[in-house]
Protein backbone atom coordinates (compact mmCIF):
# COMPACT_ATOMS: atom_id res chain seq x y z
CA UNK A 1 0.00 0.00 0.00
CA UNK A 2 3.17 2.20 0.89
CA UNK A 3 4.73 1.48 -2.60
CA UNK A 4 1.34 2.40 -4.49
CA UNK A 5 1.07 5.63 -2.06
CA UNK A 6 4.13 6.63 -3.67
CA UNK A 7 3.91 5.98 -6.74
CA UNK A 8 1.10 8.14 -6.74
CA UNK A 9 2.54 10.72 -5.47
CA UNK A 10 5.72 10.51 -7.85
CA UNK A 11 3.21 10.13 -10.89
CA UNK A 12 1.40 13.61 -9.89
CA UNK A 13 4.93 15.55 -9.40
CA UNK A 14 6.07 14.72 -12.44
CA UNK A 15 2.66 15.59 -14.18
CA UNK A 16 3.38 18.66 -12.75
CA UNK A 17 6.49 18.74 -13.99
CA UNK A 18 5.61 18.32 -17.38
CA UNK A 19 2.27 20.66 -17.23
CA UNK A 20 2.08 22.79 -19.73
CA UNK A 21 1.39 25.68 -18.23
CA UNK A 22 4.96 24.78 -16.35
CA UNK A 23 6.29 24.09 -19.07
CA UNK A 24 5.65 27.38 -20.88
CA UNK A 25 6.39 29.95 -17.80
CA UNK A 26 10.06 27.97 -17.74
CA UNK A 27 10.65 28.54 -21.04
CA UNK A 28 9.97 32.66 -20.65
CA UNK A 29 13.27 33.53 -19.49
CA UNK A 30 12.44 36.69 -18.25
CA UNK A 31 9.24 35.76 -16.09
CA UNK A 32 12.39 33.03 -14.66
CA UNK A 33 14.51 35.66 -14.48
CA UNK A 34 12.14 37.80 -12.52
CA UNK A 35 11.11 34.55 -10.18
CA UNK A 36 14.89 34.31 -9.40
CA UNK A 37 15.51 37.50 -8.30
CA UNK A 38 12.37 37.65 -6.22
CA UNK A 39 13.55 34.59 -4.43
CA UNK A 40 16.32 36.49 -3.54
CA UNK A 41 14.22 38.85 -2.20
CA UNK A 42 11.99 36.55 0.08
CA UNK A 43 14.97 34.79 1.15
CA UNK A 44 16.72 38.20 1.96
CA UNK A 45 13.80 38.59 4.14
CA UNK A 46 13.51 35.61 5.83
CA UNK A 47 17.06 35.14 6.58
CA UNK A 48 17.89 38.88 7.54
CA UNK A 49 19.37 38.42 11.06
CA UNK A 50 21.94 35.60 9.76
CA UNK A 51 22.70 37.51 6.26
CA UNK A 52 23.44 41.05 7.64
CA UNK A 53 26.76 40.96 8.76
CA UNK A 54 25.97 44.06 11.26
CA UNK A 55 23.86 45.46 13.56
CA UNK A 56 21.67 47.59 10.80
CA UNK A 57 21.05 50.44 13.42
CA UNK A 58 24.26 50.35 15.18
CA UNK A 59 26.38 53.68 14.38
CA UNK A 60 29.67 53.20 13.95
CA UNK A 61 31.50 56.82 14.06
CA UNK A 62 35.17 55.96 13.09
CA UNK A 63 33.60 54.58 9.55
CA UNK A 64 31.46 57.86 8.83
CA UNK A 65 30.21 57.47 4.88
CA UNK A 66 32.96 55.16 4.14
CA UNK A 67 33.08 54.04 0.37
CA UNK A 68 32.03 50.28 0.07
CA UNK A 69 35.17 47.81 0.58
CA UNK A 70 36.16 44.91 1.78
CA UNK A 71 34.62 45.25 5.06
CA UNK A 72 31.55 47.37 4.25
CA UNK A 73 30.45 46.02 0.56
CA UNK A 74 27.92 48.59 -0.19
CA UNK A 75 29.51 51.21 2.32
CA UNK A 76 28.54 53.18 5.02
CA UNK A 77 26.28 55.80 5.84
CA UNK A 78 26.19 59.50 7.60
CA UNK A 79 26.42 57.61 11.14
CA UNK A 80 28.46 54.58 9.91
CA UNK A 81 25.98 52.19 9.95
CA UNK A 82 26.28 49.18 7.12
CA UNK A 83 24.68 49.54 4.09
CA UNK A 84 24.68 46.00 2.91
CA UNK A 85 22.72 44.96 6.56
CA UNK A 86 20.08 48.08 6.20
CA UNK A 87 19.54 47.38 2.32
CA UNK A 88 18.79 43.60 3.56
CA UNK A 89 16.82 44.70 6.74
CA UNK A 90 15.11 47.52 3.99
CA UNK A 91 14.36 44.51 1.90
CA UNK A 92 13.07 42.79 4.99
CA UNK A 93 10.09 45.48 5.54
CA UNK A 94 9.06 46.11 1.47
CA UNK A 95 8.74 42.57 1.39
CA UNK A 96 6.40 42.07 4.72
CA UNK A 97 4.38 45.70 3.14
CA UNK A 98 4.08 43.94 -0.24
CA UNK A 99 2.68 40.29 1.13
CA UNK A 100 0.57 41.50 3.81
CA UNK A 101 -1.05 44.51 1.95
CA UNK A 102 -2.15 42.23 -0.51
CA UNK A 103 -3.49 40.06 1.73
CA UNK A 104 -5.44 42.42 3.58
CA UNK A 105 -6.56 43.93 0.26
CA UNK A 106 -7.32 40.07 -1.05
CA UNK A 107 -9.40 39.48 1.91
CA UNK A 108 -11.63 42.03 2.26
CA UNK A 109 -11.25 42.55 -1.74
CA UNK A 110 -12.09 39.52 -2.94
CA UNK A 111 -15.89 38.56 -1.23
CA UNK A 112 -17.02 41.79 -1.75
CA UNK A 113 -16.35 41.09 -5.69
CA UNK A 114 -18.17 38.07 -5.70
CA UNK A 115 -20.98 39.49 -4.07
CA UNK A 116 -21.21 42.20 -6.67
CA UNK A 117 -20.35 40.12 -9.34
CA UNK A 118 -22.60 37.29 -8.45
CA UNK A 119 -26.14 38.87 -7.21
CA UNK A 120 -25.54 42.15 -9.09
CA UNK A 121 -28.47 44.81 -8.80
CA UNK A 122 -28.32 46.92 -5.23
CA UNK A 123 -25.20 44.79 -4.39
CA UNK A 124 -23.26 45.28 -7.20
CA UNK A 125 -24.41 49.11 -7.87
CA UNK A 126 -23.29 49.59 -3.85
CA UNK A 127 -19.74 47.93 -4.61
CA UNK A 128 -19.22 49.23 -7.68
CA UNK A 129 -19.83 52.79 -6.94
CA UNK A 130 -17.77 52.83 -3.82
CA UNK A 131 -15.23 51.24 -5.81
CA UNK A 132 -15.62 53.86 -8.78
CA UNK A 133 -14.67 56.38 -6.26
CA UNK A 134 -11.70 55.28 -4.61
CA UNK A 135 -10.34 54.51 -7.98
CA UNK A 136 -10.82 57.94 -8.66
CA UNK A 137 -7.84 58.68 -6.64
CA UNK A 138 -4.39 57.40 -7.95
CA UNK A 139 -2.74 54.64 -5.73
CA UNK A 140 -0.18 56.51 -4.38
CA UNK A 141 -2.14 59.80 -3.36
CA UNK A 142 -4.75 57.44 -1.52
CA UNK A 143 -1.81 55.49 0.13
CA UNK A 144 -0.58 58.38 1.21
CA UNK A 145 -3.25 60.37 2.47
CA UNK A 146 -4.29 57.08 4.23
CA UNK A 147 -1.21 56.92 5.82
CA UNK A 148 -1.03 60.19 6.73
CA UNK A 149 -4.78 59.90 8.76
CA UNK A 150 -3.76 56.49 10.20
CA UNK A 151 -0.22 58.11 11.59
CA UNK A 152 3.55 57.42 10.33
CA UNK A 153 4.08 53.77 11.54
CA UNK A 154 5.17 50.34 9.01
CA UNK A 155 1.88 48.61 10.30
CA UNK A 156 -0.26 52.01 9.15
CA UNK A 157 1.72 51.83 5.85
CA UNK A 158 0.21 48.65 5.70
CA UNK A 159 -2.84 49.23 6.38
CA UNK A 160 -3.05 52.20 3.88
CA UNK A 161 -1.26 50.09 1.18
CA UNK A 162 -3.54 47.31 1.50
CA UNK A 163 -6.76 49.50 1.58
CA UNK A 164 -5.54 51.27 -1.57
CA UNK A 165 -5.16 48.01 -3.65
CA UNK A 166 -8.94 46.74 -2.43
CA UNK A 167 -10.99 48.62 -5.52
CA UNK A 168 -8.37 46.52 -8.40
CA UNK A 169 -9.01 43.52 -6.22
CA UNK A 170 -12.95 43.69 -6.40
CA UNK A 171 -12.70 44.51 -10.04
CA UNK A 172 -10.50 41.42 -10.98
CA UNK A 173 -13.21 39.43 -9.03
CA UNK A 174 -16.30 40.66 -9.95
CA UNK A 175 -15.33 40.42 -13.89
CA UNK A 176 -14.17 37.09 -13.15
CA UNK A 177 -17.58 36.30 -10.81
CA UNK A 178 -19.56 37.56 -13.90
CA UNK A 179 -17.50 35.71 -16.43
CA UNK A 180 -17.74 32.51 -14.67
CA UNK A 181 -21.38 32.63 -13.15
CA UNK A 182 -23.04 31.96 -16.92
CA UNK A 183 -20.48 28.46 -17.54
CA UNK A 184 -22.25 24.98 -17.85
CA UNK A 185 -20.78 23.94 -14.35
CA UNK A 186 -21.69 26.41 -12.56
CA UNK A 187 -25.06 26.02 -14.19
CA UNK A 188 -25.18 22.69 -13.09
CA UNK A 189 -24.33 23.35 -9.54
CA UNK A 190 -27.28 25.38 -9.42
CA UNK A 191 -30.06 22.65 -11.09
CA UNK A 192 -28.24 20.12 -8.33
CA UNK A 193 -29.47 22.30 -5.40
CA UNK A 194 -25.56 23.86 -4.52
CA UNK A 195 -26.85 26.84 -2.85
CA UNK A 196 -25.05 30.31 -3.20
CA UNK A 197 -21.80 29.65 -1.03
CA UNK A 198 -21.50 26.31 -2.41
CA UNK A 199 -21.17 27.77 -5.57
CA UNK A 200 -19.24 30.56 -4.85
CA UNK A 201 -16.33 29.11 -2.96
CA UNK A 202 -16.38 25.51 -4.60
CA UNK A 203 -17.12 26.36 -8.14
CA UNK A 204 -16.26 29.96 -9.02
CA UNK A 205 -13.47 30.95 -6.59
CA UNK A 206 -11.14 28.02 -7.75
CA UNK A 207 -12.03 29.23 -11.00
CA UNK A 208 -10.83 32.88 -10.45
CA UNK A 209 -7.50 32.03 -8.87
CA UNK A 210 -5.12 31.90 -12.33
CA UNK A 211 -6.37 35.72 -12.53
CA UNK A 212 -6.02 36.74 -8.99
CA UNK A 213 -3.45 34.86 -8.82
CA UNK A 214 -1.75 37.56 -11.68
CA UNK A 215 -3.17 40.61 -9.75
CA UNK A 216 -1.03 39.39 -6.78
CA UNK A 217 2.21 39.12 -8.43
CA UNK A 218 0.78 43.16 -9.78
CA UNK A 219 -0.09 43.97 -6.02
CA UNK A 220 3.22 42.94 -5.03
CA UNK A 221 5.37 45.65 -6.87
CA UNK A 222 2.96 48.22 -6.13
CA UNK A 223 3.24 47.74 -2.56
CA UNK A 224 7.37 48.05 -2.32
CA UNK A 225 6.71 51.41 -4.09
CA UNK A 226 4.25 52.52 -2.23
CA UNK A 227 5.95 51.13 0.81
CA UNK A 228 8.98 53.11 0.02
CA UNK A 229 7.08 56.45 -1.00
CA UNK A 230 6.08 56.60 2.23
CA UNK A 231 8.79 55.63 4.18
CA UNK A 232 10.36 58.65 2.12
CA UNK A 233 8.26 60.53 3.27
CA UNK A 234 8.05 59.82 6.80
CA UNK A 235 4.80 58.41 6.96
CA UNK A 236 6.22 54.72 7.48
CA UNK A 237 9.03 53.13 8.82
CA UNK A 238 10.34 55.28 11.58
CA UNK A 239 14.44 56.29 11.51
CA UNK A 240 16.80 54.78 13.28
CA UNK A 241 14.80 51.44 11.47
CA UNK A 242 16.07 51.04 8.66
CA UNK A 243 13.83 50.95 4.95
CA UNK A 244 14.93 51.47 2.00
CA UNK A 245 12.30 54.56 1.63
CA UNK A 246 14.38 55.87 5.21
CA UNK A 247 17.54 55.21 3.03
CA UNK A 248 16.76 56.63 0.07
CA UNK A 249 15.44 59.84 2.04
CA UNK A 250 18.51 60.28 4.23
CA UNK A 251 21.09 59.95 1.37
CA UNK A 252 19.62 63.15 0.22
CA UNK A 253 22.08 65.89 1.47
CA UNK A 254 24.82 63.11 0.90
CA UNK A 255 24.35 62.81 -2.76
CA UNK A 256 27.56 64.16 -3.99
CA UNK A 257 30.16 63.04 -1.52
CA UNK A 258 28.40 59.19 -0.70
CA UNK A 259 26.23 58.75 -3.57
CA UNK A 260 26.25 54.76 -2.91
CA UNK A 261 23.95 55.74 0.38
CA UNK A 262 21.28 55.92 -2.61
CA UNK A 263 22.58 53.89 -5.79
CA UNK A 264 22.04 50.83 -3.43
CA UNK A 265 18.81 51.18 -1.89
CA UNK A 266 17.18 52.64 -5.25
CA UNK A 267 19.08 49.30 -7.38
CA UNK A 268 17.12 47.25 -4.51
CA UNK A 269 13.89 48.94 -5.06
CA UNK A 270 13.98 48.97 -8.75
CA UNK A 271 14.99 45.24 -8.73
CA UNK A 272 12.25 44.01 -6.49
CA UNK A 273 9.35 45.78 -8.51
CA UNK A 274 10.83 44.42 -11.77
CA UNK A 275 11.54 41.41 -10.70
CA UNK A 276 7.48 40.79 -9.41
CA UNK A 277 6.08 42.52 -12.86
CA UNK A 278 8.52 40.37 -14.86
CA UNK A 279 7.05 37.37 -12.64
CA UNK A 280 3.28 38.52 -13.43
CA UNK A 281 3.79 38.84 -16.99
CA UNK A 282 5.07 35.60 -17.55
CA UNK A 283 2.41 34.28 -15.16
CA UNK A 284 -0.45 36.33 -17.32
CA UNK A 285 0.62 34.65 -20.51
CA UNK A 286 0.53 31.38 -19.13
CA UNK A 287 -2.46 31.63 -17.10
CA UNK A 288 -4.37 34.42 -18.77
CA UNK A 289 -3.63 33.65 -22.56
CA UNK A 290 -6.46 35.96 -23.66
CA UNK A 291 -4.49 38.98 -22.54
CA UNK A 292 -1.39 37.97 -23.52
CA UNK A 293 0.80 39.35 -26.52
CA UNK A 294 2.35 36.94 -28.29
Amino acid sequence: MTTLALTGIRAQVLKGARSPKLRALRKNKLAMTGAVIAAVFVLAALLAPLIAPYDPSQPDFDHVLGAPGRNHWLGTDDLGRDQLSRVVYGARASMQVGVLAVVFAFVIGVPLGLLAGFYGRFTDSVVSRVTDTMLAFPFLVLAVGLAAVLGPSLSNATIAIGISQIPAVIRITRAETLRLKHVDYVAAAVANGGGDGTVLFRHILPNATSALTVQATVGIPAAILGEALLSFLGLGVQPPEPSLGVMLSSAQPFLAPAPWMAVFPGLAVVAATLAFNLLGDGLRDVLDPRGATR
